[in-house]
């Protein structure tokens, strides 16, 4: 099992930036993939971006494209997204989540952080 911590979360400004981190601990050598996803007020999980473990490609979803960049530190295993020209529909609790191969599902989650964005 894979054991996942997030921060970074915080309340900025539109047009603002944060960075978030995604720690992972326990066995990441079972780790094919990690990716972010949110979840808005009465709103389903939605993918924000991931990250292949074996090489590196990442992948966004097409609302954060352009200002969410998706970055990995192999030597303290955190992952981070940085965001930058936040909007207000941005608002939503952060998770990272992952995955270990392609076909599975992502079940192992963090308890995610509240990203918080204001006029």
């Amino acid at each position: 099992q894979v054991q996942l911590v997030e921060s970074g979360g915080g309340l900025v400004q539109t047009g603002g930036s944060l960075r978030l981190s995604c720690a992972a601990s326990g066995r990441t050598s079972s780790v094919y993939a990690l990716a972010w996803f949110r979840q808005a007020p009465g709103k389903e999980h939605e993918f924000v971006s991931g990250i292949r473990w074996s090489d590196g490609t990442t992948y966004y979803a097409d609302s954060v494209k352009g200002r969410f960049t998706i970055s990995r530190d192999d030597a303290k295993n955190t992952v981070y997204l940085q965001m930058n020209s936040l909007k207000l529909e941005d608002t939503a609790v952060y998770y990272c989540a992952t995955q270990r191969g392609p076909a599975n599902n992502f079940d192992s989650w963090g308890q995610g952080t509240q990203v918080a964005v204001s006029s």
